[in-house]
């Protein structure tokens, strides 16, 4: 092994852990303004966010780059890139603000006012609240010097670029970080996976990709040939067609798996 790929977003940040603490505050206050359960809030405000999301014509070029519904709710794509991402900068504000107030009205509460300052409450939050796997640097730094680490991300340029600064230790660790925005089509597309492979100058036989994502990081690679590693920290059942070639519950046991891979070189 010349060289590891990495996924960022619940890889190596925990994103999920970011948006749930984003949610739960935002959603205390409409329990305390309304006296609504912040539970069924959230609920409501994801769906609502989801079923907003996939209504704007930009639906289609946010699944090629692969963004998610909870990523517009506090990204600005403030980078003007590309028509799409010129789109989504225009769209965001009213976005964040009705996915809010369609989650009051399930409540049948017609605030929007209120909709707008959760809007902006939930990315206040969300850009307070970056948190890092306890593993990741232990393993980051058992890696480096040892082989080429490459940062393979989704997402919107600017708002992957601010989750890195948001953890500045982060960065210096990769000789490269390839972000989709900016290549114009996301993970599984096997086209920025060869992309990577060029900007090593590496074969696929020569690396690996690490990711929590079986459709995005781990399908992506395999079409590619680029042989996997699953983080699967929950245990999930693998209920879809993709077969990762290796599967792991903690970060450090890909330590082993490429001890392993070495010694049988």
């Amino acid at each position: 092994m010349k060289a590891v790929f990495f996924d960022l977003d619940d890889t190596l940040l925990w994103d999920e852990k970011s948006v749930s603490t984003a949610f739960a505050e935002t959603c205390l206050k409409a329990e305390k303004k309304y006296g609504i359960n912040a539970g069924e809030f959230e609920a409501a405000v994801r769906q609502a966010a989801r079923d907003l999301y996939t209504s704007y014509e930009t639906y289609p070029y946010t699944v090629m780059i692969g963004i998610n519904p909870f990523e517009g709710l506090w990204s600005n794509f403030s980078e003007p890139i590309s028509e799409g991402f010129q789109k989504l900068n225009k769209i965001v504000p009213e976005y964040r603000k009705h996915a809010w107030t369609n989650g009051l009205k399930a409540f049948g509460i017609d605030d929007p006012v209120f909709g707008e300052e959760l809007g902006q409450c939930f990315a206040a939050v969300r850009r307070k609240r970056p948190f890092v796997y306890e593993e990741t640097f232990a393993v980051l730094e058992e890696l480096k010097g040892k082989v080429e680490l490459l940062l393979l991300t989704n997402g919107d340029p600017s708002l992957q670029k601010e989750k890195l600064a948001g953890v500045p230790e982060l960065a210096p660790y990769f000789s490269e970080i390839v972000i989709s925005g900016n290549f114009g089509k996301g993970k599984p597309d096997p086209s920025i996976f060869e992309h990577c492979l060029d900007l090593l100058g590496i074969t696929k036989d020569d690396t690996v990709m690490v990711g929590d994502n079986l459709n995005t990081d781990i399908l992506g690679a395999s079409r590619a040939g680029i042989q996997t590693v699953w983080v699967n920290r929950k245990g999930k059942e693998n209920g879809t067609d993709v077969k990762p070639d290796y599967e792991i519950r903690h970060l450090t046991e890909l330590l082993d798996i490429l001890a392993e891979k070495q010694q049988s070189l």
